[in-house]
């Protein structure tokens, strides 16, 4: 029954329930609360009196709470625990980070490298703040994601390679054509992995990937042995790092990947955490993600 029921206020105050009026005024905030004192002109049941003093004792806890949410969301210190993968660490993130760190220099920042099984399982236990991955996040209910950013896989050869002549001379790079080399890329479940899979499969073809690997340094370090043809994320690749190696643009043939940023729902996360997600993710305002944040799913 409501608070407000006169019948149910009747045996807690002596008066009739038409006069309980002074509890309808309860409300959540101080004013009210001092107010609602002031009109307590009749005395209280020692039942009421104990349901007074409850009340007012939950009253102050809301306005504590309160109080510690905004100072918390003012923060410009604290630990940032950020879960990712080697890829996003070492290509997408960095310029991310820096920036961060020019704004919030007392922030301690902590990169868990992990699987996307992994970063999942951070998230969801509370031992990451914020998660960045292309698998594994999206799926999860408990988890709100924003796209962080769209790429492709890029074929990564030794200079003068076979393929890459065909390529320059004009013929369009296919997936049959990469089938006809040995193929190194990623690990199964790492960084777009199933979509170069299932990429091949589409065309019923069946790539001879003679290695796997975490990460795409490792990749790019045994293509440079001439151990085969080099599947990775495009960004992985660099131009003056990777010397002596060529990028074949290969956004023909593989499907796009979205990496996204995910936090967990529902949970008080300090402003620096947010304004992380921020730089991530442009044009997402505060009130936009604290929206995402609170949005039953």
């Amino acid at each position: 029954m409501p608070l407000t029921s006169p019948t149910w206020l009747s045996p807690l105050v002596g008066l009739s329930p038409g006069s309980a009026r002074p509890l309808r005024s309860l409300k959540t905030n101080s004013a009210s609360r001092s107010s609602f004192v002031e009109e307590k002109v009749v005395g209280f049941t020692e039942p009421g009196e104990r349901v007074l003093h409850y009340a007012l004792v939950a009253l102050e806890a809301v306005d504590n709470i309160q109080r510690a949410a905004s100072q918390f969301d003012q923060a410009d210190e604290g630990r940032l625990v950020l879960a990712t993968t080697h890829t996003q660490a070492r290509y997408s993130l960095p310029e991310i980070v820096r920036a961060f760190r020019e704004r919030f220099p007392k922030v301690r920042l902590a990169l868990r490298q992990a699987s996307p099984s992994e970063i999942a399982q951070l998230l969801e236990a509370g031992e990451a703040d914020i998660a960045v991955a292309t698998e594994s996040l999206k799926t999860n209910p408990k988890f709100v994601c924003f796209p962080f950013f769209n790429w492709y896989h890029g074929v990564v050869v030794p200079q003068g390679h076979g393929l890459a002549k065909r390529v320059a001379q004009g013929e369009v790079l296919s997936l049959k054509a990469l089938a006809e080399f040995p193929i190194i890329t990623y690990h199964e479940g790492f960084t777009g992995r199933p979509m170069i899979d299932a990429c091949f499969r589409r065309e019923g073809l069946a790539p001879d990937i003679v290695m796997e690997a975490l990460d795409a340094d490792v990749i790019k370090a045994y293509v440079s042995l001439g151990m085969g043809v080099g599947l990775i994320a495009s960004v992985a690749f660099d131009d003056q790092a990777d010397a002596g190696l060529v990028m074949l643009d290969a956004s023909e043939i593989f499907s796009m990947n979205t990496t996204v940023i995910a936090l967990r729902r529902s949970r008080l996360l300090p402003g620096y955490a947010k304004s992380f997600v921020r730089l991530c993710v442009r044009g997402l305002d505060e009130a936009q993600l604290n929206d995402a944040l609170n949005k039953e799913d």
